[in-house]
């Protein structure tokens, strides 16, 4: 028997490779697809929705706007159009959760440098604070590369019901009105429909990593979608 086994082993060496590729092919094949969930106000904390929308359970996207950028330059929904994108809200003057999500978003930008459908977009939520010279000085301070994240200023009202009705990214208390303040950690992952796909913990790093993992899925997704 010994003989037999020694005789044929280059044989069953090769047998036993190929059934060990065949049945990882097999696996890989009927193993269902990552897919990211789109998030719809009806599926958020109704805490985090502005009342007027917390009933929609589909096609909720992200709202137009028209903000300034670090360098004054002009940011709309069309500097984003067929991009996947991460948003947060911060304030440069702030000493507590801001400077670790900015620390964090800049892992971010280093991990897609050079992937040209993804890109960050930060708002301010102390616009009369934060002016473009300010931000400017902020994003050289983080090393922010211009061509990959905008840092964002404009109109409080537009940029807080950006957060509460098209981001769904912070507790809907005041309107955008001088006293009326917004705090989150929420970095939001936006596909290049404009649709949210995922939520993540802009200051801890094992969410910022989950973030990177489905930044990959996400872009797997779009590349099954190709002719």
């Amino acid at each position: 028997m010994l003989q037999f086994f020694s005789k044929f082993k280059y044989f069953f060496i090769t047998l036993f490779i190929l059934s060990v590729i065949i049945v990882s092919l097999i696996y890989q094949a009927l193993k269902p697809k990552e897919r990211l969930p789109v998030y719809e106000p009806s599926m958020v904390n109704a805490e985090l929705v502005d009342s007027s929308i917390q009933y929609i359970r589909k096609y909720h996207t992200i709202a137009p706007f028209k903000l300034i950028n670090q360098n004054g330059d002009t940011i709309t929904e069309a500097t984003y159009k067929d991009k996947i994108y991460v948003a947060d809200f911060f304030f440069t003057t702030c000493l507590t959760i801001c400077p670790k999500m900015t620390d964090n978003m800049a892992i971010i930008q280093k991990e897609i440098l050079d992937d040209p459908d993804v890109m960050l977009l930060s708002h301010s939520v102390t616009p009369e604070i934060d002016s473009v010279p300010r931000l400017k000085e902020y994003a050289l301070e983080k090393g922010v590369v211009d061509s990959k994240w905008n840092m964002v200023t404009g109109d409080k009202k537009q940029i807080y019901e950006l957060a509460r009705k098209s981001y769904l990214a912070v507790k809907t208390i005041g309107d955008g009105g001088p006293f009326d303040m917004i705090h989150t950690e929420n970095f939001v992952l936006v596909d290049k429909e404009k649709k949210i796909r995922g939520y993540y913990d802009g200051t801890k790093q094992e969410d910022i990593q989950k973030l990177l993992h489905d930044i990959a899925v996400l872009k797997e997704e779009y590349k099954e979608q190709k002719p």
